[in-house]
C-alpha cells in the first residue's frame, strides 16, 4: 500500500499543477493550429509539443540539466541559432522583387514604426509603475519593442545583447506572433482598406539582371556595417546565405543553408522557445505584459505599412500600389507576402499580389535588423 501511495505522489497527475494544465493545453491549441489550421507548422509544431514537453510534471525537461533547457542554453542564449537561421533567410530570398520596385523600401521602413512606438510606450508604462513594467529599464524596453518587426531571430538576438532576464518571454511572443499572421493581420488589413483598394492590380515588373543580384548584398553590407556595425552579425550572415544563392558557384553550400540547415536549427529553436512556456516562467505579470506589448507593436507595424503605401498613391496621385502589400513590410517572411496575396485574391481571383509584396517583405527584413542595430547602438554606446 506505501509503495503505491509513493508511485501516486510521484506521478505527473499529482504533482500537476493548474497552471501546467493550462500551459498543455495552450501547447495543444498551438499544435491544433499547426496541423489542423496549417498555420505556420514549421514554427508552431515544434513550439507547441516544446510547450507541452516543458510543462509535463516531474519530468524537469526544461530545467537545468533538461534537454530542452540544453537546446535554450546552446542555441539561444549563445545568439547563434539566430544569426545561423539569418543565414538560411538569405539564402531563400529573392532581393529581384525590390530591386525591382525600390519604392516599397518605403513600405517596409514604415513597418518598423511599430517598434519604435511599443518602446516609448514600454518606457511610460515603466515610468508610472504599471504592474508587471516597474522597473524596466531603457534595455528592456528597446528588446521589447523590437517585437514589432515580426523578426523572431532579431528579436532572440536583441534579448540576448540588451536583456538576457527577459530573452524567454520575448522569443515566446515573437515566434508566436510570427507564426499567427494569417490570424493577426487580416483584420487590420480589411479595416484599414476599402474593396476597391484591394483590387487594384499592380504593373509587372521589371526584370533584374544576376549581376544586380550579386551586387546589392555586397553594397547592403558594406553600406550598413560601416554605417551602423551593431547590425553587422544580422545582416552579414542574411547577405552571406543570399550572395551564395545568387553567384551560384557554390550551390552545395547554398542549398545546404537554405535546406538542412535552417530545418534542423528550427526544430532545436522551436522546442527552445516552447520550453519557455512553462507554467513558472510563462503565467506571470511581466510576462503577459511582454506578449500583449508584443501583440500591441505588430499590430502597430502592420498598420503603418497599409497606410504608408495609401499615402503614397495620394502623393503620387495614382493608384500604383495595393496597400495590401504594405502589411508585408513586417519581417516574417514570407508569411506576411503570402497574407496579402490571399487578402487579393478574396477580392479578385486574378489579382495576384505575393512576388509585389515580397518587396516590402524582404525590406522589412533589412529594416528589423537596421533598427536592432541602432536599438544596441544606442543602449550600449
Amino acid at each position: 500500500m506505501d509503495q503505491l501511495l509513493q508511485l501516486w505522489h510521484n506521478s505527473g497527475l499529482y504533482q500537476m499543477t493548474a497552471g501546467q494544465g493550462l500551459m498543455i493545453m495552450i501547447g495543444m491549441l498551438l499544435l491544433y493550429l499547426a496541423i489542423n489550421k496549417n498555420f505556420e507548422p514549421l514554427l508552431l509544431v515544434p513550439i507547441g509539443f516544446g510547450g507541452v514537453l516543458a510543462n509535463i510534471p516531474g519530468a524537469g525537461l526544461a530545467e537545468a540539466g533538461g534537454v530542452l533547457h540544453m537546446f535554450y542554453t546552446v542555441g539561444i542564449e549563445s545568439g547563434a541559432f539566430p544569426l545561423i537561421i539569418f543565414m538560411g533567410v538569405g539564402a531563400m530570398t529573392d532581393f529581384g522583387p525590390l530591386l525591382a520596385n525600390p519604392r516599397t523600401l518605403f513600405l517596409g521602413a514604415a513597418a518598423q514604426f511599430g517598434i519604435f512606438l511599443t518602446l516609448m510606450g514600454a518606457i511610460l508604462l515603466s515610468i508610472y509603475n504599471i504592474p508587471g513594467f516597474a522597473g524596466l529599464s531603457l534595455a528592456d524596453a528597446a528588446a521589447i519593442g523590437i517585437i514589432g518587426g515580426a523578426d523572431g531571430p532579431t528579436s532572440i538576438y536583441v534579448a540576448s545583447k540588451l536583456a538576457p532576464d527577459l530573452l524567454g518571454a520575448i522569443a515566446v511572443a515573437s515566434y508566436s506572433y510570427m507564426a499567427l499572421v494569417p490570424l493577426i493581420q487580416p483584420p487590420i488589413m480589411r479595416a484599414l482598406t476599402s474593396e476597391s483598394e484591394r483590387k487594384i492590380k499592380m504593373i509587372q515588373q521589371r526584370e533584374v539582371s544576376s549581376r544586380e543580384k550579386i551586387i546589392f548584398p555586397l553594397l547592403l553590407l558594406l553600406l550598413v556595417a560601416f554605417l551602423l556595425p551593431d547590425a553587422a552579425p544580422l545582416l552579414g550572415m542574411f547577405c552571406f546565405g543570399n550572395l551564395m544563392k545568387e553567384c551560384a558557384v557554390v550551390d552545395r553550400l547554398s542549398n545546404t543553408t537554405q535546406n538542412s540547415l535552417i530545418n534542423t536549427v528550427t526544430i532545436f529553436l522551436g522546442l527552445a522557445v516552447g520550453s519557455k512556456l512553462s507554467a513558472d516562467k510563462f503565467l506571470d505579470l511581466t510576462t503577459l505584459g511582454i506578449v500583449v506589448l508584443g501583440l500591441f507593436a505588430f499590430s502597430i507595424g502592420t498598420a503603418s505599412g497599409v497606410i504608408m503605401a495609401k499615402l503614397m498613391n495620394k502623393i503620387s496621385g495614382t493608384q500604383s500600389i495595393n496597400p495590401l502589400i504594405g502589411s508585408a513590410g513586417v519581417s516574417a517572411v514570407p508569411m506576411a507576402a503570402r497574407v496579402s496575396n490571399k487578402l487579393g485574391l478574396e477580392s479578385d481571383p486574378h489579382n495576384f499580389l505575393l512576388m509585389h509584396a515580397m518587396g516590402p517583405n524582404v525590406a522589412g527584413v533589412i529594416g528589423s535588423a537596421i533598427a536592432a542595430g541602432i536599438m544596441i547602438n544606442y543602449v550600449t554606446g
